[in-house]
């Protein structure tokens, strides 16, 4: 009998940041479970995170491996201090992985990067390895990012914060976003000097990611169909396979990503007080993994959220508060009768909870498509890379929520959450629902995410087959 053919083997290697890692690994999974070999590398900081929070032990058929960030332990990692890893990733971890990867004994038959880690393209195309890129943003954020040196040539950057202008349209006319997308909405790194190194990092990587046989992006068809046309004249192959959580969901029901655990400890005790709540009376709230707060936004928020007299569930991570080890102790203390605090929540579960009514949200791409995927309106208050646009998006493309972007007072709060809470605003209720319904629709057998990643996956293994062909002629 002869010898079984090896499955393909895939190597994944995201950016290193909780918005990053957790919809890669979902994908890993979702290629470990169509029977290709997969494996993860991390750095080694977020290595050691997933270990001790079990999410390396449960990923059956998925290999993980790390390599240095080249940061020392101490750094913080979060914040502003997370752009310290766009530097010293590409010079310290680029050789490092290129031997990594030299020295496997089943090459790649293809490396899944992370857009912003393109050195992996670099690497690839020096071993001979096709390469494809991931971006974790919308497809319109990655489109307006395609552009950012147009709009640097037609003077939209930089954004003068402040200004009278920022409310204007772009004098460069992205096509398709051509009458959506404001000063105000575009990326933060906008706001900085033509020269600044993070503008200038992110036009590279973007120039760079360009040269991958394909993108692979966390959105779908029906929400995002004209953008997603507009990436087809860059890349070779583009394939919408979102909402990957929800991929996942429905090939195994009730059942979360086995391998992507949070990077951060994980608390369920929310999903008790949300189970004695009315339904859709309670605003979810949470900024993400990385966005800090002042103690005067935070109290902003907080004044705001209290006087609009809505339940609240509130995900306070322990490093969210700048300059502060605790929550305030009145702010825990006026909470208690309407409200619950929290530190990081089981997202996905709250968002799909039935006594969630509302998300005041950072509009970070994970947090948006997943409250998408749930039906769940939002209010966003967007602080840096992609989320601006996505917030701009969820209001004027999509008809999801409201975009606050810019504002922080506790009056304006107060009027925007009983807005949102109380269904005032009947388009953003409808659309919720519908997009909610074609969001599911799309990762069910037939629909359009689950054709484009039996296509992904089709792909890949015509990689493996045409690599396996060539070194049995040599």
């Amino acid at each position: 009998m002869a010898a079984r053919a090896p499955h393909p083997h895939i190597v994944i290697l995201p950016f290193p940041g909780q918005g990053h890692v957790k919809p890669m690994l979902i994908l890993a999974e979702l290629l470990s479970r169509s029977s290709l070999a997969v494996t993860v590398v991390n750095t080694d900081h977020n290595h050691r995170r997933l270990v001790a929070g079990g999410g390396t032990d449960t990923a059956g058929g998925i290999d993980f491996l790390s390599i240095p960030d080249g940061l020392p332990p101490e750094h913080p990692r979060i914040g502003t201090s997370v752009a310290d890893l766009l530097f010293s990733i590409p010079k310290f971890t680029k050789p490092i992985f290129k031997s990594l990867i030299s020295s496997m004994r089943r090459p790649p038959a293809c490396v899944i990067s992370d857009a912003i880690m393109s050195f992996a393209i670099d690497v690839a195309g020096e071993l001979g390895i096709p390469a494809m890129t991931f971006r974790v943003c919308s497809a319109a954020g990655c489109w307006i990012n395609s552009h950012l040196q147009h709009l640097v040539e037609a003077g939209d950057i930089p954004v003068r914060e402040g200004s009278a202008d920022m409310d204007s349209l772009l004098s460069f006319k992205i096509p398709g976003l051509e009458n959506v997308i404001r000063r105000r909405d575009l990326p933060h790194i906008c706001r900085l000097s033509p020269d600044n190194p993070y503008l200038q990092f992110e036009i590279s990587q973007t120039s760079k990611s360009s040269k991958a046989s394909a993108l692979i992006i966390n959105t779908f068809e029906e929400l995002e169909a004209p953008i997603i046309a507009h990436l087809r004249s860059i890349f070779p192959a583009v394939y919408a396979i979102g909402p990957l959580h929800a991929s996942l969901s429905s090939i195994s029901p009730n059942r979360r990503c086995s391998c992507s655990s949070s990077l951060i400890q994980t608390e369920r005790t929310c999903m008790n007080w949300l189970d004695s709540q009315p339904s859709k009376s309670v605003l979810y709230i949470s900024f993400g993994s990385l966005t800090e707060l002042t103690r005067e936004q935070l109290m902003e928020f907080w004044h705001g959220i209290i006087n609009s007299e809505k339940r609240f569930l509130w995900a306070i991570r322990p490093d969210l508060i700048i300059d502060e080890d605790e929550i305030p102790e009145e702010l825990k203390n006026s909470t208690k009768e309407r409200g619950f605090m929290a530190g990081w929540v089981p997202q996905e579960e709250v968002l799909e909870h039935e006594a969630v009514g509302g998300f005041l949200t950072h509009c970070g791409w994970n947090s948006t498509i997943e409250s998408i995927s749930a039906g769940k309106s939002m209010l966003g208050w967007p602080c840096f890379v992609d989320q601006l646009v996505n917030s701009r998006c969820v209001e004027e493309l999509w008809n999801l929520g409201i975009d606050i972007k810019d504002i922080n007072d506790r009056s304006t709060i107060e009027r925007m959450v009983r807005n949102l809470m109380e269904g005032k605003q009947e388009h953003i209720t409808k659309s919720t629902a519908e997009l909610a319904r074609l969001a599911r629709d799309s990762v069910r057998e037939g629909g359009s995410s689950h054709r484009n990643f039996m296509e992904l996956v089709q792909a890949i293994r015509l990689l493996h087959s045409t690599k396996d062909c060539l070194q049995t002629r040599e």
